[in-house]
C-alpha cells in the first residue's frame, strides 16, 4: 500500500494520498489550505489517479482545497452530513472570522458531486476498504477512517482531529462538546489494536497503543468516570 501525506497550509494539515501501490487509482483524504499544488504533485510522483476526496470533517483547514481538487479530476467528495454547510459556510463553522488576509483567495463552497459518510458504512473506493465511524467532539460531524491490516502493513487509521500524538482535537469552536469527544474516544479509539498506525489532521504519526500509554485523554477515558480532568488542548 501506498500513502503519500503532507502538511498543508497556514495550520499545517496533514493531506494523504492513499494507493494500493504506485501508478494506481488513489482516494485523497483531507485536500485543505493551500493543499491543491501538493496534491498535484503527489499525484505526478506517484502516477496515481484519483477516485475521490473524503474528509474527516468541515473546518476550512481540511477542505479548502476540494473545490479545485474535485474539480480538475471530476470526482465526488465524501462528507458526513453534519458538517456539509461548513464547505459553503466556514466562518460559521468556526464562530469567528477566517482572517482573509492570512488564508488568501479561498474558493467556497460545494464540489459538483457531493456524498454524504454514514457511520459503520465500509466504503470501497480504489480497490481499498475504509471503515467510517462517527466520532463527535471536535464538530458534529467528524468522522475517522481505518484501514484493515494487510499482509505487508498494520491497520491504519486516519483520525482526523479526534487524536493527536499526545494530544486530541479542541472543542470549543461551534458544534464542539469534550463530553462527545471523550466519548468518541472510548468508542472509537480505544478498541483498536496497540500496532494500529494513526495518522491525524495535524502533527506527526503516532500509534494506538503509543497513545494509550501516553495520551492524558485516553488515559483519562480508559481510567472511567471518576478519573482526573485532562489539560484541553488541540488544534
Amino acid at each position: 500500500m501506498l500513502i503519500a501525506g503532507f502538511p498543508a497550509g497556514a495550520w499545517g494539515t496533514n493531506c494523504y494520498l492513499v494507493a494500493p501501490a504506485a501508478g494506481e487509482e488513489c482516494v485523497i483524504i483531507d485536500p485543505g489550505h493551500q493543499a491543491a499544488e501538493g496534491v498535484e504533485e503527489a499525484l505526478k510522483k506517484h502516477r496515481l489517479k484519483p477516485v475521490a476526496v473524503v474528509l474527516t470533517h468541515g473546518h476550512i483547514d481540511h477542505v479548502a482545497s476540494v473545490v479545485p481538487v474535485c474539480g480538475a479530476h471530476e470526482v465526488p467528495a465524501w462528507i458526513h452530513p453534519e458538517d456539509r454547510y461548513m464547505m459553503s459556510d466556514p466562518e460559521k463553522a468556526l464562530g469567528r472570522s477566517i482572517g482573509m488576509p492570512l488564508l488568501g483567495e479561498l474558493t467556497v463552497g460545494e464540489p459538483d458531486d457531493v456524498r454524504e459518510l454514514t457511520d459503520g458504512t465500509a466504503l470501497e473506493l480504489a480497490g481499498l476498504t475504509f471503515s467510517v465511524a462517527h466520532a463527535p467532539g471536535h464538530t458534529k460531524g467528524s468522522v475517522t477512517f481505518r484501514m484493515p491490516e494487510s499482509a505487508d502493513v498494520p491497520s491504519v487509521f486516519f483520525s482526523g482531529d479526534l487524536l493527536f500524538a499526545g494530544s486530541i482535537g479542541r472543542t470549543d469552536l461551534p458544534g464542539g462538546s469534550m463530553e462527545d469527544m471523550l466519548e468518541s474516544l472510548a468508542r472509537v479509539c480505544l478498541p483498536l489494536d496497540d500496532s494500529t498506525v494513526v495518522l491525524s489532521g495535524h502533527g506527526p504519526q503516532t500509534t494506538i497503543g503509543q497513545e494509550r500509554a501516553t495520551n492524558p485523554y485516553l488515559r483519562q477515558v480508559a481510567a472511567g468516570p471518576g478519573s482526573a480532568d485532562a489539560p484541553r488542548r488541540g488544534m
